[in-house]
């Protein structure tokens, strides 16, 4: 630990030519005076300044360091739980008001969260999804077995976590409601075929077999393109995404099995579905509304094409907007504690963020000379001149911590040797410190190498760029990079250039899915046509979300851009429910197509509708979560997902229909 209740001083002994630590104080300070002096021995100690107090704010730092053992463990969790008890005991018994920081006790409290989180969306996933089940059945069973089915997907996804050794992570905490949204629509679309064909042929075995028949294949393939939306998550170098990637595309499919297994036998069980059950297919207020869509697509496709095209260049022009940018703490609420007191750091001791300049001279005693030294004093200097960057803890300061002490403690001293005086004031530091030299922990044992420590303000990743890309300009004109070897390390470099590099690969994952799914259309509907067709309806809502964000000045991070994978894989669901259906009516039925997709119309869009509204509340739940980027994630899917239902219903149609004309029109030449 480092604080003011334990604070050394240098002093010179001239016999043994070394300096002895000596504690600024002992024992308990019992008097004000006592105080006061041991305030002054301080402010007399410029090594200090702005490390552990902050005269001009009033303010001390106690800096906690965690053992190794500790700290990337479930350890980590009680020890810092342990420390804030002390500290609220303090504040208590002092009227003091504590503030915390550190990247431990951050991951620490994130992991609280998570924690509460995981419970309060799989609570709320649950509740909405069964509400809306009884709005659509009116049925007690096809609300309760739905939700049994699913609730036995959320064991399944647990238990793969388990068996795969994943922790729950923001993203992995998010797998059980996420299998609860999504498995729901396969056991609507079952009820809804099985409910439809039975009102037909008055067959219980018979209309479930058709159900089974039909809806199987359409919700396989539409399965097939979510766990492609979530399995390419898997394809990036990031460990989270890579365990939610993995464990969400394994067990949608699983879900997807258990619903096809276990509706159909529950169901066959259950007794015949009344009349009151299936007036859900008759819906008045649906059903006019896809009579309108039919009678738009039929006769108004030039202005569906003039509207999707003018919102297209308005998204695309939003997109412009878009600020590539990310905080390490921004997905918390800006009046959260943890958010709060990172700020407090930053006013008063210029932030928390390490950032460690690590400088090789190439060869064997190539610092200990008063060329490298000063070379390392210009480096403070510029490094101190910016305001984002607190000032160094490095063999320099060590350097000028020796020279005070040599000279008494005069503060007046507090500056590098001189020439002259280097050769000696060397010779007390190496003999000083316990084993070898109080200055190893600044410099190695070949005197080759040293590192600067800085600490950083949150800046954002965008200025952070900026910085680093101006920072490493000016230190390569500093240390010649044919001298020497400087590489810019720390926690605050390490995460964004990850963010920057994660960025790269969710734009690869997006990409990689889009190119599955067009695959997959392919092999389904084997021709190039279809598949232009089935990917325009999806990447428009993707264009029209982007758009939001940069209207909005949300920025795009990592947070925000799995977003677009995501949606485009349970988007292409609502395509493959519409083509499947349509393409079973065209080999079976010697129909136009305009006939064909007024049937399909009729007969998937309500299915679509249904599942839409779920996905649409079920995503929404995200909304109450404390992280920015997790409801960002909600109210961008739900936003999606809805424009990607319009999208569906009315350019999906409006294409098949210029397809038939396209067709006519080559056939009559």
């Amino acid at each position: 630990m480092l604080s003011i209740g334990n604070l050394f001083e240098l002093h010179k002994d001239t016999l043994t030519k070394t300096f002895k630590l000596k504690k600024l104080h002992s024992g308990d300070v019992v008097s004000q005076e006592e105080c006061d002096s041991i305030k002054e021995k301080i402010l007399a100690l410029p090594f200090y300044a702005n490390l552990v107090l902050n005269n001009d704010s009033n303010t001390t730092l106690m800096a906690i360091n965690y053992d190794k053992n500790t700290l990337n463990t479930r350890r980590r969790t009680p020890v810092t739980n342990d420390i804030l008890r002390l500290a609220k005991n303090f504040e208590v018994k002092n009227n003091i008001t504590l503030h915390y920081s550190g990247l431990p006790f951050i991951r620490t409290i994130i992991s609280s969260k998570v924690s509460h989180e995981f419970e309060l969306f799989l609570t709320l996933a649950v509740i909405i999804t069964a509400v809306i089940l009884l709005i659509f059945f009116r049925s007690f069973y096809a609300v309760l077995f739905p939700i049994i089915v699913v609730l036995i997907g959320v064991i399944t996804s647990l238990g793969t976590l388990v068996l795969f050794d994943y922790q729950i992570t923001l993203l992995t905490g998010l797998i059980p409601p996420l299998i609860v949204v999504i498995g729901i629509p396969n056991c609507i679309l079952i009820l809804n075929k099985y409910h439809t064909e039975y009102m037909l042929s008055q067959d219980k075995v018979k209309a479930m077999n058709i159900a089974i028949l039909r809806v199987g294949e359409t919700t396989f393939f539409a399965n097939v393109t979510t766990a492609i939306g979530f399995g390419v998550f898997g394809l990036t170098s990031s460990e989270i995404l890579t365990q939610f990637g993995i464990v969400a595309s394994i067990n949608v499919m699983l879900t997807w099995i258990i619903s096809l297994i276990l509706i159909p036998i529950i169901f066959t069980y259950l007794p015949n579905p009344k009349s009151w059950q299936t007036k859900h297919l008759e819906n008045k207020g649906l059903n006019t509304f896809i009579k309108k869509i039919d009678f738009w697509v039929h006769n108004y496709s030039k202005y569906v094409y003039g509207i999707t095209i003018l919102i297209v260049i308005i998204s695309l022009y939003g997109m412009t907007k878009i600020n590539v940018n990310g905080y390490m703490v921004d997905d918390l609420p800006k009046r959260d504690p943890v958010y709060t007191d990172l700020k407090f750091f930053e006013r008063n001791f210029d932030g928390v963020l390490p950032l460690e300049v690590q400088i090789d001279s190439k060869r064997k005693n190539g610092l200990l000379n008063i060329a490298s030294i000063k070379k390392i004093e210009k480096l403070d200097k510029m490094m101190s001149s910016y305001p984002e960057f607190s000032r160094s803890i490095s063999l320099n300061e060590v350097l000028k911590f020796s020279k005070q002490a040599f000279y008494n403690g005069d503060p007046s001293f507090y500056q590098l040797p001189s020439e002259g005086e280097a050769a000696f004031i060397l010779q007390y530091a190496k003999n000083s410190g316990g084993n070898g030299s109080m200055l190893n922990s600044y410099i190695d044992s070949l005197n080759q190498k040293t590192r600067v420590s800085f600490q950083v303000k949150d800046v954002g990743s965008n200025r952070m760029n900026k910085l680093l890309d101006e920072v490493k300009l000016r230190v390569d004109s500093i240390f010649n990079p044919k001298k020497y070897d400087v590489l810019l390390t720390g926690a605050s470099v390490i995460s964004v250039k990850g963010s920057n590099y994660l960025l790269v690969n969710l734009i690869e994952s997006l990409l990689i899915a889009i190119g599955l799914i067009s695959i997959l259309m392919l092999v389904l509907f084997r021709t190039f046509k279809m598949v232009m067709i089935s990917l325009l309806p999806n990447i428009v809502p993707l264009l029209i979300t982007a758009g939001i964000m940069g209207f909005l000045g949300m920025s795009l991070k990592p947070s925000t851009i799995l977003i677009f994978s995501i949606a485009f894989g349970i988007a292409s669901d609502q395509t493959l429910y519409f083509l499947t259906k349509f393409r079973h009516e065209q080999y079976t039925k010697d129909w136009s197509i305009s006939k064909i997709v007024s049937v399909t119309l009729k007969e998937a869009g309500l299915g679509m509708i249904y599942t839409a509204i779920i996905l649409f509340f079920g995503f929404g739940i995200f909304s109450a979560s404390n992280f920015g980027g997790t409801v960002a994630l909600g109210i961008l899917l739900s936003i999606t997902l809805l424009v990607a239902l319009i999208s569906n219903l009315i350019l999906l149609p409006t294409l098949l229909l210029s397809l038939e004309r396209k067709l006519e029109k080559k056939k009559n030449k």
